[in-house]
């Protein structure tokens, strides 16, 4: 079967503590066709965090910038990819082994390229042990981008469990750099919008990790004036979308 390379980008900052974990699962896939990149975003850890990239040598692909926020992290990781898939992992998540080939799987079997795939998420401590408690997502099956677009309005989708043709970012632009903790949904939204449909499986491939040093723990108030201030933009969008 054709087996299309698919980019796991990995956007880091000061993530020595979880790092090589969430390396480690994507060096780990049971998919043969991947490429790993690391975009270290700027880390201001006595050079913790690029020793541990560049201690995997070759077997990764490692870039440095300043710092400027996961967006412009993930869009140096999609704009240097070579693969015709993007799946991001944060640098404190995991998958697990089979993610990327149980994706394209779901994908080649819709036998339609304008489908992105998501998965089960489950949650994670500190030491990786699973906790009691799933991420919230529609029920399995394929949907159309008017039934994706509202399950989205009703659940947020969880980033590290969807697998993104690059043809969607091609179409649709790049991570909105002035958004520091929403820029995943406001993407979400403009590529459902432009038609994408969505590809749901129940089972959990990816583990998302809680702990106290996330940045959406530590800054809610910008995370609510972001998320009101988009909310207009979508429904400018929904309305236009309708009237076409």
């Amino acid at each position: 079967m054709n087996k299309p390379l698919v980019s796991i980008v990995i956007p880091v900052y000061n993530g020595s503590n979880y790092l090589r974990r969430a390396i480690d699962s994507a060096l780990s896939q049971t998919y043969p066709n991947v490429e790993v990149i690391v975009v270290n975003d700027g880390s201001t850890d006595n050079g913790k965090t690029h020793e541990i990239a560049e201690s995997y040598g070759d077997k990764i692909r490692y870039f440095c910038k300043g710092n400027g926020g996961v967006s412009s992290a993930l869009n140096v990781g999609i704009r240097e990819m070579k693969g015709d898939f993007f799946s991001w992992l944060s640098h404190d998540d995991e998958y697990k082994p089979t993610k990327i080939e149980k994706q394209i799987s779901e994908l080649q079997s819709v036998k339609n390229p304008k489908m992105i795939a998501l998965c089960g998420t489950e949650f994670i401590n500190e030491q990786s042990h699973k906790l009691n408690k799933r991420w919230r997502m529609p029920e399995a099956g394929v949907y159309s981008s008017e039934r994706a677009i509202i399950h989205l309005t009703e659940k947020v989708f969880s980033g590290i469990a969807l697998l993104i043709p690059r043809r969607a970012f091609e179409e649709n632009g790049l991570f909105d750099e002035s958004l520091k903790y929403i820029q995943d949904v406001v993407m979400w939204r403009r590529i459902l919008l432009s038609g994408y449909g969505l590809v749901v499986s129940q089972e959990v491939l990816s583990r998302s990790r809680l702990h106290g040093l996330q940045q959406t723990n530590n800054h809610r108030e910008v995370f609510a004036q972001e998320t009101e201030r988009t909310a207009l933009q979508f429904c400018d969008a929904l309305c236009k979308n309708h009237n076409k």
